[in-house]
């Protein structure tokens, strides 16, 4: 079976620490959309997204489920995963494309209860022009490379 992996350099990004805001869990979880306490997004996405984990780890083997919040204008270069990654819309429209560059015209609009499903390795980037939140849920552990290496925020390894 294929591992499935969530959106957004050669390296395993480290969400472990950064996401691990839940153990994974032991029995069941359930989550209101009150009690999601939204924290700062992952490193390797550009500056501004808030990231919640529902389930799992990102940063380790195994299954996860997170939410992103972006805010209006915000941009995801173009970037590649080693896992499949499945996107599901909460609110607001999140716009995809496949590519070597961000191009916001060659991008297909999703509004909320619009689900994307991005094969391993398949360059894509997106962007949300009023704001969006998704849910991505997948295999960990959770990686992503930007097809420019200049696009990533994270600082570069020693």
């Amino acid at each position: 079976m294929k591992n499935i992996g969530v959106s957004v350099v050669a390296v395993v990004v480290c969400v472990g620490t950064a996401w691990s805001q839940q153990p994974p869990p032991k029995a069941h979880v359930m989550v209101t959309e009150g009690e999601v306490q939204w924290g700062q997004g992952p490193p390797a996405l550009p500056a501004g997204a808030e990231a919640f984990v529902l389930s799992g780890d990102p940063g380790k083997a195994g299954p996860f489920a997170i939410r992103l919040r972006f805010p209006a204008g915000y941009k995801i270069p173009a970037h590649w995963h080693p896992t499949d990654e499945h996107v599901t819309v909460l609110s607001g429209t999140f716009s995809m494309g496949m590519g070597e560059k961000l191009d916001a015209a060659a991008t297909k609009d999703l509004a909320a209860g619009g689900y994307a499903v991005m094969p391993a390795e398949m360059r894509h980037f997106a962007w949300t022009k009023k704001g969006a939140t998704i849910q991505v849920h997948g295999t960990g552990p959770f990686a992503l490379t930007y097809v420019n290496p200049a696009d990533d925020p994270r600082p570069p390894a020693k």
